[in-house]
C-alpha cells in the first residue's frame, strides 16, 4: 500500500478496507487506471479524472456512520438510485454524483457498472 494512502487515512484507518476493495476491483476491471493521492481526495484517471475518494459530508452528522468514504463520479446523465446521496449538473449534460460507502459489500457490481460508465465518459472528453 502507498504510504501517500495511508497517510490520507491517518485520521480514518476503520475506513481504509472499504477504499481498498473499491481500489483493487478498479485495477482489476478498468484498464489503464491510475491514482493520485491529493490532499481532501483520492483520484483515479484514464486520460481524465473518472472517479474519486473523499470525506465529503454528503449526509447530515447523525445520518452518517461512524467509517465511511464517499466516491465522486461524473456521467453525462442523472443515475436515479437510492445510493445516489447528492446529484449535481454543474454544467449541462455532465452530472456529478456523490455515494457514501460505509461497507466493502457495498462495492457491488452495480456500483461497478457506474465507474466503468464513468471512465468511459471520462475517457471520451475532448
Amino acid at each position: 500500500m502507498d504510504s501517500k494512502i495511508v497517510f490520507f487515512f491517518e485520521r480514518h484507518l476503520d475506513a481504509l478496507p472499504i477504499y481498498e476493495a473499491l481500489e483493487r476491483r478498479i485495477f482489476s476491471e478498468i484498464e489503464n487506471a491510475t491514482v493520485k493521492v491529493q490532499k481532501s481526495q483520492i483520484s483515479f484517471y484514464n486520460r481524465h479524472l473518472f472517479a474519486c475518494v473523499s470525506f465529503a459530508n454528503v449526509r447530515k452528522k447523525p445520518d452518517r456512520p461512524k467509517d465511511f468514504i464517499v466516491l465522486t463520479l461524473g456521467l453525462d446523465h442523472r443515475l436515479e438510485s437510492a445510493r445516489i446521496d447528492v446529484a449535481t449538473e454543474p454544467y449541462p449534460n455532465r452530472w456529478t454524483h456523490h455515494i457514501l460507502l460505509s461497507r466493502a459489500a457495498e462495492i457491488d457490481d452495480e456500483l461497478m457498472g457506474w465507474i466503468k460508465e464513468a471512465s468511459a465518459f471520462s475517457a471520451g472528453k475532448r
